[in-house]
């Protein structure tokens, strides 16, 4: 089977997600992933310089669109590709720049307001929130440090609770700094959206930078941050490229995709 296996978004080599890059879109699709055995799996449709075109599958469904299968795919195409380009997938078009020899996909900017929550449900006290959205709204809660971030246990019926009271679809803890010189730390859950919690979650990150530029937290003297992902047993390393723009934050978010022997 012609395929390659890239990890992506990993932690030190460990964690974020497995992902297999087919180079054709030829025959079943959904057999060839299922085969694959990776967490997703990858098809070139076609490519050139500038432009990619992919579909994306899980081992048992077509996902649609997927921030680290396109990163896995860049990567593995890189050697006949720009620096810029534009990668197709679930019916969207996403621009995409390599930055740093990782390649960051633009996410957009979040729309961001503040919003009192009750928090107890979830066992939280009075931490500071905010609603961010990127097509999706998320309920973004900064608590006090990563032993706080680290000991948090997801309940999802609570936390489902915890949404629908405010509005939103998606639950994301964060915190300053982490392992490894990261910038912020954060964990995000989505029982609404079909899973307890992300490993990697590019979107998501996303909206809690756009916090963090609302709420002025965000570094004036670069426009680069690493994210560290700490769903427990699966960590994640994220790169994030920042600039501020009329209506808020404009968020490009990425990483390393590195091949498998």
């Amino acid at each position: 089977m012609n395929v390659s296996i890239y990890r992506v978004l990993s932690e030190a080599g460990e964690g974020g997600k497995i992902v297999a890059v087919f180079p054709d879109a030829d025959g079943d699709l959904q057999a060839r992933a299922a085969e694959a055995s990776a967490t997703l799996s990858v098809f070139v449709q076609s490519a050139s310089l500038s432009e990619v075109a992919l579909r994306v599958f899980t081992p048992s469904k077509e996902k649609g669109s997927s921030d680290s299968a396109a990163i896995a795919a860049l990567a593995h195409l890189r050697t006949n590709l720009l620096d810029v380009a534009e990668v197709q997938m679930g019916g969207e078009t996403l621009p995409a720049q390599l930055c740093g020899g990782e390649w960051l996909l633009r996410q957009g900017v979040p729309d961001v307001m503040e919003r009192e929550a009750d928090l107890s449900p979830i066992g939280l006290g009075a931490e500071p929130c905010w609603i961010s959205s990127l097509g999706r709204p998320n309920l973004v809660v900064e608590v006090s440090d990563l032993a706080a971030l680290d000991a948090f246990s997801p309940d999802a019926e609570a936390i489902s609770a915890v949404n629908r009271a405010t509005d939103t679809t998606g639950l994301i803890l964060l915190t300053g700094g982490g392992p490894g010189r990261a910038d912020l730390s954060f964990r995000a859950f989505g029982p609404l959206k079909g899973f307890l919690e992300d490993a990697a979650s590019s979107n998501m990150l996303a909206c809690a930078v756009g916090v963090l530029g609302a709420s002025g937290q965000l570094p004036a003297d670069t426009n680069l941050l690493r994210a560290s992902q700490r769903m427990p047993g699966q960590p994640a390393r994220l790169s994030v490229q920042f600039g501020e723009v009329g209506t808020g934050v404009e968020v490009w978010v990425g990483g390393a995709a590195t091949p498998q022997t």
